[in-house]
């Protein structure tokens, strides 16, 4: 068979001698049921907006940033620092911590086999993680919080840790970038976990009076206390894309003024546009403007 009129006049194509190749020759699916194989865990991600599928690979290259819709999905205080630090160097510090039960508390589980259980599934002591370590050559302390230990909600020990830190790069004269995910205060440490809110604060005041620069980074979600201390207390308040932040969440505000709330209420967009934040940065360029910022408020300083 010829085929003509396209620049192929002379190439010839044979007809296939099963002229119905298309046909089924074996009815059914042949595999039988104990030699299937289920497909291995972990080689696609689904983006939790657009649901979209991807390669887990390509998805973790992108830092766990949806390529199609931009959705910036919960990463852990290690994919941060890794992300972070010069070649995903750095040195922890007081990673032993752990929290106590001082008022023995008690509801539907003990606040100790609570502390355990996200223990064990986390492999984290708490919910944040302190560390420092070089951004493009310039000595850099980080505070990472970790939402998938009891919601990163602020204890004791979250506070304490923030504390340590913060009196490491007073001195070291080093700056201080806290990277917050937060629901809050932890509710099973009562006035202990609000007294953080006080102790943080201070803290960064006496960061603020050595001229030391505070960069606060707010990803989703930063409510609660958190938001009402350390947050918004940068020198530079900064936000992933699309982050929820706020005091109280936007449910709980619904209804106790009984009205409907403006679109992208409590999103960084919204809190950009009304002043709260000084510039929102996507994750996969994170690293360059926090180098270009510091270049500028620090290394010229030294």
């Amino acid at each position: 068979m010829a085929i003509a009129g396209n620049g192929y006049d002379d190439f010839e194509m044979e007809e296939p001698s099963d002229s119905k190749w298309y046909l089924r020759k074996l009815s059914g699916i042949l595999t039988k049921t104990k030699d299937k194989k289920p497909t291995p865990d972990g080689l696609w991600e689904k983006c939790r907006r657009c649901k979209e599928v991807f390669p887990a690979k390509e998805w973790y290259d992108n830092s766990c940033v949806c390529p199609s819709c931009n959705f910036h999905d919960r990463i852990s205080s290690k994919e941060y620092f890794d992300l972070l630090f010069d070649k995903g160097k750095y040195t922890e510090i007081n990673a032993d911590l752990t929290s106590g039960d001082p008022l023995n508390f008690v509801d539907s589980a003990p606040y100790t086999d609570r502390i355990q259980v996200a223990q064990s599934k986390t492999g984290l002591k708490d919910a944040v993680r302190t560390a420092y370590g070089k951004i493009n050559g310039i000595p850099l302390g980080i505070a990472c919080m970790d939402f998938a230990f009891i919601g990163g909600s602020m204890g004791s020990v979250v506070g304490e840790k923030i504390a340590r830190m913060i009196d490491h790069c007073l001195e070291t004269k080093t700056p201080f970038l806290m990277i917050s995910k937060s629901g809050g205060a932890r509710m099973m440490e009562a006035a202990f976990s609000l007294m953080q809110m006080a102790k943080t604060s201070a803290k960064l005041a006496l960061l603020n009076k050595a001229g030391v620069p505070y960069i606060s980074l707010m990803t989703n979600p930063t409510t609660g206390g958190v938001t009402a201390s350390y947050a918004m207390l940068g020198d530079f308040n900064i936000a992933e894309p699309e982050a929820l932040i706020g005091f109280a969440g936007p449910r709980v505000i619904r209804e106790t003024i009984g009205k409907d709330l403006p679109k992208g209420f409590q999103s960084s967009e919204f809190l950009l546009e009304h002043g709260f934040l000084d510039f929102i940065v996507d994750r996969n360029n994170l690293t360059q403007e926090l180098a270009k910022l510091l270049g500028i408020i620090w290394k010229k300083k030294n």
